[in-house]
């Protein structure tokens, strides 16, 4: 491997100063890049019961090994920070071209101290490194912010900003960059904004140097046919996106409907995939590098938006019992303009309506009701009446009205679009997943639903947490070197390890790469232990121990207190939820 592969930049808002450092090639060994090394790095350097919202507070932007490479879907990047959300490291991944203009800038991660004075953004132009004033971007939202900086910079130069929400500290707030792709969950916009940091600019030329380029080509080419030969990567993505799974997973009984009470919604037909492509379809997107292509370009009353993904179809549809299209997908614009994670927010709002209708708070909101659902997305990014009460997330809203129990999260992230009652394994995933409740950390809906790449029996609980173990370091894995989650559906555990074995010069196989995904999630894992978390935060919400009333999946419920004791026995932690000093020796944390 080159010096090239381990540059950092470190950056001191308050000192106004930057210095470029090397990384040993033993870290990058051992935690690749992206969120292993993001992770590192936060775990040495941050003090515990630091206020996510504090100067002191750390915010990395980093890449992988891969990125800007041949490899497919490499051009992502990943924000890793403490959460103002969950109290816990978090890490946020986002798509489109900022990651690739990063590395080939030469820089593997970028390490952000401090607080500046005056609003600043800054400025990467390959090896030139300014902070700059942003005083006069104050106060815009993204798509302003974005062109501002472009004319200012150059066309060349890719943009990640934030908007109002993360400027006024909503702990709801998302970084976006190509203006609709988000790093959006866990408040991650709102560590940004606590530091006077608009945005981050970056243009680089320089092409990412790989050890062995005739082994990468090989590698590659196999990856992209299995892409091309895989029906979900192939088809089913590129064809209706995301929202493909509207459908399907209603017909399971896992579409979570007016705030999870119900798994079925009655017109999923309508916000599905099929119909966005019938009605609202301008174009799809590709990120750097993708040969799937699963994002949208839509229109509504004259406007392209970008998106709306599975996620956000639900939260702003099923959840909030809408099954207006349109209005969904005008929230789904107002999230990108202000930078909020959609997924909160529509959650949140889902939270606010059950809470009205049980008579525990006093608004205007209503299942099944557009009016007013734009307007609250107004008031969350500025904080205003009642929008400040759910700019703090649905756990905060719903404990201080008196119901906890109504607030569908894990660790304080509001849990994704699958009804856990229906999928074991995705149950005890959203469980034990370190940044909160999320569906990527252990995406077991492929196996327990898609019947990918093998159909499992979702009710049975027997080697569950096996696989959920499994998915999980896997995808700690991934995320470290950075590439899109859904080449999981075509590729096995020995193509990545193939394909970093020849960028970076080091005989990685498919155990080795997994071993590197375990490393990481026990780090992550220790790092919560150190801010407090224990075992009573590795649960669900009481409604998921009750059945499901109708549906695909009536009648069933979690068996979490079967999963979590077996889950905790094969990670080699203790009773506690724990890792034991002999994995950390053996992972060889230190």
């Amino acid at each position: 491997m080159s010096e090239f592969n381990f540059k950092i930049l470190r950056v001191s808002l308050t000192d106004n100063k930057t210095l470029t450092e090397h990384l040993s090639p033993e870290i990058m060994f051992r935690f690749l890049g992206g969120r292993g090394l993001g992770v590192k790095l936060i775990y040495d350097e941050l003090k515990s019961g630091v206020d996510p919202l504090s100067p002191d507070n750390i915010l990395i932007f980093a890449v992988g090994p891969l990125t800007a490479t041949s490899v497919p879907t490499a051009g992502r990047f990943v924000v890793i920070t403490k959460s103002p959300l969950t109290g816990t490291i978090f890490d946020s991944h986002c798509g489109g071209y900022f990651g690739a203009q990063l590395r080939k800038a030469g820089y593997v991660a970028i390490v952000i101290h401090g607080r500046s004075s005056t609003p600043a953004y800054l400025w990467i132009d390959d090896d030139k490194v300014e902070i700059k004033d942003a005083t006069h971007l104050w106060g815009l939202d993204t798509y302003e912010t974005t062109d501002r900086l472009l004319d200012e910079t150059g066309p060349k130069a890719q943009v990640a900003c934030i908007g109002p929400a993360g400027e006024n500290g909503v702990k709801l707030a998302a970084i976006i960059n190509d203006k609709h792709r988000a790093a959006g969950r866990g408040g991650v916009g709102a560590v940004m904004g606590s530091k006077g940091l608009k945005a981050v600019v970056v243009k680089g030329s320089k092409s990412p140097s790989v050890s062995d380029e005739d082994s990468l080509e090989s590698a590659v080419k196999r990856a992209r046919l299995l892409i091309k030969k895989n029906p979900v990567t192939n088809k089913a993505l590129p064809v209706y996106g995301t929202a493909v799974l509207v459908n399907l997973i209603n017909e399971f009984g896992m579409l979570p409907t007016h705030n999870f009470q119900e798994g079925t919604f009655n017109d999923a037909e309508g916000v599905s995939g099929e119909k966005i492509l019938e009605r609202l379809l301008v174009k799809t997107y590709r990120c750097h590098g993708c040969p799937i292509g699963c994002g949208r370009i839509t229109r509504v009353n004259d406007i392209e938006i970008g998106g709306p993904e599975y996620e956000t179809v639900w939260a702003f549809g099923p959840q909030c019992g809408i099954n207006d299209l349109e209005t969904i997908t005008l929230a789904n614009h107002k999230c990108n303009l202000y930078g909020l994670d959609t997924i909160s927010v529509g959650s949140t709002i889902g939270c606010a309506i059950e809470l009205t209708e049980k008579g525990l708070m006093e608004s205007q909101l209503h299942f099944g009701q557009i009016e007013g659902l734009l307007d609250m997305i107004d008031a969350i990014a500025y904080k205003r009446g009642l929008g400040a009460e759910l700019a703090e997330g649905s756990r905060s809203l719903a404990e201080k009205h008196g119901a906890p129990e109504l607030s569908m999260h894990v660790k304080g992230l509001e849990i994704p679009a699958y009804d856990p009652r229906g999928a074991q394994g995705h149950a005890l995933g959203y469980a034990t997943s370190n940044r909160g409740g999320c569906h990527l950390r252990s995406y077991m809906i492929g196996p327990e639903v898609m019947g990918s790449p093998v159909r499992l029996d979702r009710d049975r609980t027997e080697g569950k947490p096996e696989l959920v173990i499994l998915y999980q370091n896997l995808s700690a894995a991934m995320d470290s070197l950075v590439v899109c989650r859904f080449t999981n559906f075509a590729w096995t555990i020995d193509d990545y390890a193939d394909m970093i074995s020849a960028a970076m010069g080091i005989p990685i196989g498919g155990d080795e790469f997994l071993k590197i995904g375990e490393r990481i999630w026990t780090l992550e894992r220790l790092f919560n232990v150190r801010e407090g978390l224990t075992a009573a935060d590795d649960r669900l919400p009481k409604r998921f121990f009750k059945p499901l009333p109708e549906g695909g999946s009536r009648n069933r419920v979690v068996h979490l207190d079967e999963l979590l004791p077996k889950y905790y026995q094969l990670r080699k932690w203790d009773e506690k939820g724990i890792p034991t000093k002999a994995l950390i020796s053996e992972l060889e944390i230190g």
